[in-house]
């Protein structure tokens, strides 16, 4: 008996939930929405991205349901949930090539990995750079040239160049600092390999000089007394008085 009393209440509970009305019930496209970016715009992240979801569930085709999927991208964001504003954003450049605001679902693409490698350039520093992982910065450089190429008129476009010089010279730094853990280890082969590198992935860095520098002396260790003097004079004619320093 004291089982099927507790099944009958079980199934009693049961039934009263399944007459819980759902708030949003009868809501309208466009109130939806409103109220989703009401929520956004007051922080609370998680209900905007709940009603956002519930917007699409119901209404899949017309602007708003367009809207909203650029909008919960940016509350993934600002939610700290990297991996589904990513999800987000490239799903709605998939649905909406030639929206009017496309432009900013790259650029989202590339904040979301900016914010994800911060931690990991306040650190890089602290450890053995060999063992870090710059793979979100790398992709956020992807991220802001894309959208430079592809939208160079773009409102987004100016601050995209200038995290792009940014993530251009952190990483060749980065990729520098890595030659420097070869050089204490005299593997004059892997500096040479990270200097080419640099020289070639990050034109114009502001540590062009200094990777030259340890390119031509990688060359010299390794007995390419060609490449050595061939680098020394690309390094002289274009940073005079930086030549000597490949031998420090």
């Amino acid at each position: 008996m004291r089982a099927v009393f507790f099944l009958l209440i079980a199934l009693l509970l049961s039934s009263c939930a399944s007459m819980e009305t759902d708030p949003t019930a009868g809501w309208s496209a466009a109130r939806l929405y409103s109220e989703a970016k009401d929520q956004l715009d007051r922080g609370n992240y998680e209900q905007a991205i709940n009603y956002f979801e519930t917007l699409e569930a119901r209404y899949p085709f017309g602007r708003y349901a367009q809207q909203a999927q650029l909008e919960i991208a940016y509350a993934y964001y600002k939610y700290d949930e990297p991996d589904s504003a990513i999800a987000a954003a490239d799903r709605f450049i998939k649905l909406n090539p030639r929206h009017p605001h496309v432009d900013y679902a790259y650029y989202l693409k590339g904040l979301v990995n900016f914010s994800r490698g911060r931690s990991f350039m306040d650190r890089f520093v602290k450890r053995d750079p060999s063992d870090m992982d710059p793979q979100p910065l790398m992709q956020a450089f992807n991220d802001f040239s894309t959208l430079v190429q592809r939208f160079p008129d773009s409102r987004y476009a100016p601050d995209a160049r200038q995290r792009s010089v940014f993530l251009r010279n952190e990483l060749a730094e980065y990729e520098l600092k890595v030659a420097d853990f070869y050089v204490r280890r005299g593997a004059w082969l892997a500096v040479a390999k990270r200097s080419q590198y640099v020289l070639e992935t990050y034109p114009g860095a502001e540590v062009t000089p200094r990777a030259l520098a340890l390119l031509a002396r990688a060359y010299a260790e390794l007995g390419m007394t060609d490449l050595e003097r061939d680098t020394r004079r690309v390094l002289e004619m274009n940073y005079p008085g930086y030549a000597t320093e490949g031998r420090d």
